[in-house]
């Protein structure tokens, strides 16, 4: 009720203003009201953690960790925060982030604007969050994509004490060149090295923190298959699927429809769910999928869990549903069973 109150201001303002108030009134939130619990469904076993629900916070609207507190009052069953990179970087000029209501879609060309590693673990530790953590990381924009390995091993070091897993994001289309880590000697170069320090860091800190990769919607199906096969070998925990996409087909003749940056929300949910279902063919139940992607209603997160994911992210859909959505998709996942 209160969102349907808040949502005409908020789309009153652009989009990228909004947000920013919305940030800081979930941070306000969350230091003033008692903390926040998920929204009770059965718990689901996953990566060597209990998800209390299947229901997440994609990465993006969170950045830099300033609003745990406030995210955990809507009834998630695990958060993740990022992109953040090493160094604190402002992002591509604005206006770079832009609402389709038609379609419930949105284009951002954000460029992993962030504080930097170290705020966000300032901003983690403040935080009175006891749930699941997840934290993405990314390489800074001036970094060449040849030590694109290196940011990533920074941030992994960092963050790892503080997550419950880490996302490896090699698929935002704002970063130039980012989406070519997805492929053959770069992707098997970038996993190696992340998961030797992966394990250097378990025998360390004395406890193990899974570690997912993040990928595009827009990749073909022996794309699809070699990602996966890289995965395996690799021993990687989780594949999140995916990230926004570059086609326009769905968006042609919609205001900002040509804007450049990633498409999220409605417009994507098909070419996502196509991904999560080739992905869930080519793994076999080896590793889990995570779906992120144009959920918008409790029936959508079902499609993502009929096509072989296992949990299930949102982001755009609170744009234009607000928080009951994370209630309407708990309550229809919980009662979801697998198939046969």
């Amino acid at each position: 009720m209160l969102y349907k109150l808040t949502r005409p201001l908020l789309f009153s303002l652009d989009a990228e203003t909004a947000h920013e108030l919305t940030i800081a009134g979930l941070h306000a939130a969350g230091k003033v009201l008692p903390a926040g619990k998920p929204l009770p469904a059965r718990p689901t076993e996953l990566m060597g953690i209990s998800f209390p629900n299947r229901i997440g916070l994609a990465a993006g609207l969170d950045k830099n960790g300033e609003a745990i507190d406030g995210l955990a009052r809507l009834g998630f069953g695990f958060i993740e925060i990022g992109t953040v990179t090493p160094r604190a970087q402002p992002g591509n000029p604005r206006p770079r982030l832009f609402r389709l209501p038609e379609v419930e879609g949105v284009i951002n060309r954000m460029g992993f604007n962030n504080h930097g590693v170290d705020a966000l673990i300032e901003n983690v530790k403040a935080a009175r969050f006891g749930g699941i953590l997840g934290i993405n990381i990314g390489k800074n924009f001036d970094t060449p994509i040849e030590r694109a390995a290196d940011d990533y091993l920074i941030c992994l070091e960092k963050v790892y004490p503080l997550a419950s897993y880490v996302t490896v994001n090699i698929s935002s289309p704002n970063t130039q060149n980012l989406r070519q880590l997805q492929g053959g000697s770069e992707l098997d170069d970038l996993l190696a090295r992340l998961k030797a320090r992966q394990a250097e860091l378990a025998q360390r800190h004395g406890r193990y923190v899974p570690m997912c990769l993040k990928i595009a919607p827009d990749l073909e199906d022996e794309q699809v298959l070699a990602i996966a096969d890289a995965l395996r070998r690799h021993r990687i925990d989780a594949v999140i699927a995916t990230n926004t996409t570059i086609a326009r087909t769905a968006v042609q003749g919609i205001r900002h429809g040509d804007q450049q940056g990633g498409l999220s929300g409605g417009p994507v949910f098909e070419a996502s769910t196509r991904i999560v279902s080739k992905l869930a063919s080519a793994l076999a139940g080896e590793l889990p999928i995570i779906a992120a992607g144009g959920v918008l209603s409790g029936p959508d997160a079902v499609a993502k869990l009929d096509a072989g994911a296992a949990l299930v992210q949102v982001y755009s859909g609170l744009v234009y549903r607000g928080p009951a959505l994370v209630r309407a998709c708990v309550t229809a996942t919980d009662h979801w069973h697998a198939p046969g």
